[in-house]
């Protein structure tokens, strides 16, 4: 048969597409040519196929036109993963008696000389997306085994070459090949600063209740976050604290937040699923592309993805660059980052918490006691320091706490009640299981997603807690937004409540959006107020 067909994957961004190759044998000028918008990479795989197939002893039809189409034309095809699938359908148009065994198969992986297979990045996200659309056997190199069978209902074949992939294909005796190296540098040095947040514990804290309650509704609902307070005022230590209060991932988020890696490269895939939520603090000096995703060629996650369900750190916030501050208005808005080139858009998940942490001048010691003030900055420095949190990106932004040193009381109160974060994970974990039940059949999980429209029609405030926010808008305190924001929080602190009976038709009120009202102005929070609505 003159003509063949197998499968692939081309990725744009978290989204994949099913690539049939197309590889057709048929008299004429003897030559080889490749078409459907391919670009360097993958031209030069004709090369690779070519000394594979010929070394892997398969037949090679080198007295006649060889074409190869990856189909569909206008969709752009980058990467070395293809050379598997381009040389399967070769040999098959070459007359191998493959064609009836190669539908429903998907076949990612790059050739050596040799017909050696090589492993390639993005795996799993590529073997995600052939499930989506129907096919259930997969055949990659032996190393990625293990990631692609992290997809359920996926036949995985971990082959060594190209000569042992035809075999099975054919039902062939699979020939011995020499193991396949896995991809990527191995780390030659090994630090503990990289995950030192799993050593931490909010217990190890003292003070500061009105900010371990906002971090507790921030965890609790997946609400953005801004720390504002002096230098040395425990901000850091705050957030390095809040992925210690997150519960586990659902098997969803972990399937998500596992792909997501594996696209940008740094999957692990030794230790299995991404289990706990991820933790990313990049420094102030860090570009755009990295926080948001982007490079050259293929168009790889950035910050603000690879944190997907869970927490991104940005310390010193005003010392990003400035194009990194507006980059964040679209993620904080809708948890998506769309990131476009000229021949290509793709758009990444981005549903995680932001925390921003900032001081209130360049020198950090500005305080608004002038006793204990001991700033040098001038005020239009500190002006021009804090406009740096622009208006639309802070009006995007759930709670804002203003974080003060400990005072000596504090620091010598033996009788204050020290919680640990197993004690405030469990009733974050109890808050969003309330939230999964009461979204079960929708699109988002946590109350910081759900859109306005459904918040409005079916998740109403209370009469008195719609006055509340009502009478905030028209003394220009709120903003359509901002009271959009306060109605999630109200609804993530009346999930907060410590009750034993399951969500019922109860909905926030006026003591709830009080305290929502407060965590979003900055105002602080008054104890009894917030003792009577956690119940």
């Amino acid at each position: 048969m003159p003509v063949a067909t197998a499968h692939s994957v081309a990725l744009r961004g978290a989204v994949g597409h099913v690539v049939p190759i197309q590889a057709d044998v048929s008299p004429g000028q003897v030559g080889t040519t490749w078409t459907g918008r391919v670009d360097t990479s993958v031209n030069e795989a004709q090369h690779r196929c070519r000394m594979a197939i010929i070394n892997s002893g398969l037949p090679w039809p080198a007295t006649k036109r060889i074409t190869v189409l990856f189909a569909p034309a206008d969709l752009r095809k980058h990467g070395t993963h293809y050379d598997l699938g381009a040389a399967i359908a070769i040999v098959a148009a070459a007359g191998s008696p493959l064609p009836e065994n190669l539908a429903g198969c998907l076949f990612i992986g790059e050739l050596a000389l040799d017909g050696a297979l090589r492993p390639v990045a993005s795996v799993l996200p590529m073997v995600l997306a052939a499930r989506e659309q129907g096919f259930h056997t997969v055949f990659v190199p032996e190393p990625q085994a293990a990631e692609a069978a992290m997809v359920p209902g996926v036949s995985v074949f971990g082959m060594r070459s190209l000569a042992q992939v035809h075999a099975v294909l054919a039902g062939d005796e699979v020939p011995d090949a020499a193991p396949v190296a896995a991809a990527g540098p191995s780390s030659l040095l090994s630090w503990r600063g990289s995950a030192r947040h799993e050593e931490v514990d909010l217990g190890d804290l003292l003070g500061m209740a009105d900010a371990r309650y906002a971090l507790e509704v921030a965890a609790a609902g997946g609400h953005h976050l801004l720390l504002e307070g002096p230098k040395g005022s425990g901000k850091t230590s705050l957030a390095e604290r809040v992925p210690t209060i997150l519960p586990d991932l659902t098997a969803e988020e972990s399937l998500e937040l596992t792909a997501i890696h594996s696209l940008a490269g740094v999957l692990d895939a030794s230790r299995g699923l991404i289990t706990r939520p991820p933790y990313s603090a990049p420094h102030h000096d860090a570009s755009k592309a990295s926080i948001v995703g982007g490079g050259s060629g293929q168009v790889r996650p950035g910050e603000l993805s690879r944190a997907h369900a869970g927490v991104l750190f940005l310390d010193e916030f005003p010392l990003f660059r400035r194009d990194v501050i507006e980059a964040l208005r679209e993620p904080l808005e809708s948890g998506e980052i769309t990131v476009s080139r000229t021949d290509e858009q793709v758009t990444l998940p981005a549903r995680g918490m932001v925390v921003l942490a900032a001081n209130p001048c360049p020198c950090g010691d500005f305080v608004e006691n002038a006793l204990a003030n001991r700033c040098r900055c001038r005020e239009t420095v500190r002006r021009d320091y804090r406009a740096r949190v622009t208006g639309p990106v802070a009006d995007r932004l759930d709670i804002t706490r203003h974080v003060a040193a400990l005072t000596p009381h504090e620091r010598l109160d033996r009788f204050a009640v020290i919680e640990t974060s197993a004690v405030v994970r469990a009733r974050v974990a109890a808050a969003r299981a309330r939230q999964a039940a009461r979204y079960e059949t929708r699109a988002w999980r946590l109350n910081a997603q759900v859109p306005s429209v459904a918040l409005r029609d079916e998740w109403p405030l209370s009469e008195q807690g719609r006055d509340v926010v009502e009478e905030a808008v028209r003394l220009g305190r709120l903003t359509s937004r901002g009271a959009v924001r306060v109605h999630r929080l109200a609804w993530t602190v009346l999930d907060l409540r410590r009750r034993d009976d399951p969500p019922g038709e109860e909905r926030p009120g006026a003591p709830e959006v009080s305290v929502a009202l407060r965590l979003r102005s900055g105002e602080p929070l008054e104890a009894a107020t917030v003792a009577a609505v956690a119940g």
